[in-house]
């Protein structure tokens, strides 16, 4: 079992269900699914991009991309319906929690003058969406063979029913917010 899986179980279930008044177990705020996505608009002239996006993303998350197409065609970006444009990944159960725990200990405290990440980035639904600059902050990346830095989008899914339940969720496992909101 994953740390972060067994911390969650043992300790911040319970903290979490006397803190919001929850009686019902299956009612505690946990986490869904992690989505984990790069879009690479660059990839409509050069295909082999795609291929080493796929394999970047593979060595982040553990498991292999699912590559997504252009739902519409656009003809000021010269995009037609069906052409590949990205990759994502969903992550659950295990997998899931060994990225956030890597993402969380490993990976933020890599970006360069960080100060903890934004507590307004929440849906409304407690779901939680961080945009990344460089995949370049995760140690899995071989600094070497990067050709050019990608960004890429990270969606924490909660079955929270409010912001105020889904950041209580993911402070408690340790999502480092910061503390200042003002000086933004």
């Amino acid at each position: 079992m994953a740390r972060l899986r067994a911390k969650y179980n043992d300790e911040i279930a319970p903290a979490l269900a006397k803190e919001f008044g929850i009686k019902n177990p299956m009612a505690i705020p946990r986490i869904e699914k992690i989505v984990v996505n790069m879009g690479l608009g660059e990839a409509i002239g050069n295909a082999k991009l795609l291929d080493t996006a796929v394999d970047e993303l593979r060595s982040i998350t553990g498991q292999q991309p699912v590559i997504t197409q252009a739902k519409k065609s656009i003809a000021a970006f010269k995009l037609r319906e069906g052409m590949k444009i990205g990759t994502m990944v969903t992550l659950r159960s295990d997998r899931m929690y060994e990225f956030l725990d890597r993402l969380i200990s490993v990976a933020l405290p890599r970006v360069r003058d960080f100060r903890g990440i934004s507590a307004k980035a929440f849906d409304g639904r407690g779901n939680y969406t961080l945009g990344i600059k460089e995949q370049l902050i995760f140690p899995e990346i071989d600094f070497n063979k990067v050709d050019k830095t990608r960004g890429l989008n990270i969606s924490i899914v909660t079955t929270a029913p409010n912001d105020d339940q889904g950041r209580a969720l993911l402070k408690s496992l340790g999502m480092p917010f910061r503390q200042n909101q003002r000086n933004q």
